[in-house]
């Protein structure tokens, strides 16, 4: 019984990772994938979250919409929120996010896993801020259960450009193999 016990606890902990550092609903199927896990145990372990996060008093909360999971902020906290993305949405972006963004721009799609590795830093906070802004989209990719991120129509839309390609430089810097190497070199580098 504490083996199961464990499990569940276990189970639950990688869906609320997961749920934390996505930028958007998961769902149960993409859930399953990532955590090698059947739909009914992710199910499970999903309903026990949103019932662990009503009966206390956390500032986040588990809901769930058709077969899709979030973590999204606690309806008491909507005024904070609200200053905050305000903020964070309608400020110049940082250094980070600049470079994150022009590589984003030239290499994508590109996984977050290669985008640590480029800039040597963890970019999930960047990713989510950028995904906030409505900058950059994510797709993930079922064969190599990876989220991969490309631009968005409102940032094309933002530098007045049609098409990517329009972009200055963008076939050199797009075929350019020096970021392939740098990839190759890092391969054995783990940034968590």
């Amino acid at each position: 019984m504490k083996q199961l016990n464990n499990r569940i606890i276990e189970l639950k902990s990688k869906i609320e990772s997961l749920l934390f550092i996505s930028a958007k609903p998961m769902s149960v199927k993409q859930l399953a994938d990532l955590i090698n896990k059947s739909t009914e145990e992710i199910n499970q372990g999903g309903q026990e979250l949103i019932e662990d996060y009503k009966d206390k008093k956390h500032g986040m909360r588990i809901i769930k919409n058709s077969d899709k999971y979030q973590m999204v902020s606690s309806p008491e906290n909507v005024g904070v929120v609200k200053n905050y993305i305000k903020d964070e949405t309608t400020g110049e972006l940082s250094r980070p996010s600049l470079e994150t963004l022009t590589i984003i721009a030239y290499r994508g799609p590109v996984s977050k896993f290669d985008l640590d590795r480029i800039r040597g830093v963890n970019c999930a906070l960047i990713l989510r801020n950028l995904l906030l802004r409505g900058l950059i989209e994510s797709k993930f990719d079922k064969k190599k259960k990876e989220l991969y991120y490309n631009i968005s129509f409102d940032f094309l839309r933002f530098l007045g450009a049609n098409d990517v390609k329009n972009l200055p430089d963008y076939e050199r810097l797009h075929k350019d193999d020096t970021l392939d190497r740098v990839l190759e070199n890092t391969a054995d580098i783990n940034l968590e």
